[in-house]
């Protein structure tokens, strides 16, 4: 459904270094300077606003990875924190809810965008 997902950053070169940690590996770069990381056809970027204004975080916004296992949900969360990224909600971990079992991890980059790491276990 979706092409691409896009945050907005007041420091692309501090969101760089945690992002790239995050992934895994290093950001393509566009001439306008903006950032993207894609994998399976998905695009996540980060860019300075267009419009000048400082970024801020969307209240109540979260944007999910997709992960194979619950090892690389904990991988992912673990490099997003020692990259300077901080964790929220409840620890890493498996959840009931409406949507079925699922293993989240929560957290939020240096700018406070709210990230996740979800991996759906077979039902």
């Amino acid at each position: 459904m979706f092409s691409h997902v896009m945050v907005g950053s007041n420091d692309l070169e501090r969101s760089r270094r945690f992002y790239d940690a995050l992934f895994g590996k290093p950001a393509r770069t566009d001439e306008k300077g903006r950032l993207s990381y894609g994998r399976r056809g998905s695009i996540f970027m980060v860019s300075n606003p267009i419009n000048g204004e400082p970024a801020t975080y969307g209240n109540g916004s979260t944007i999910g990875f997709y992960f194979e296992t619950p090892a690389e949900v904990d991988e992912w969360h673990a490099r997003g924190c020692a990259a300077g990224g901080s964790s929220c909600e409840d620890p890493p971990g498996f959840r009931e809810n409406p949507f079925g079992k699922l293993y989240l991890a929560y957290l939020r980059d240096p700018d406070g965008n709210k990230l996740c790491g979800l991996h759906r276990p077979e039902q």
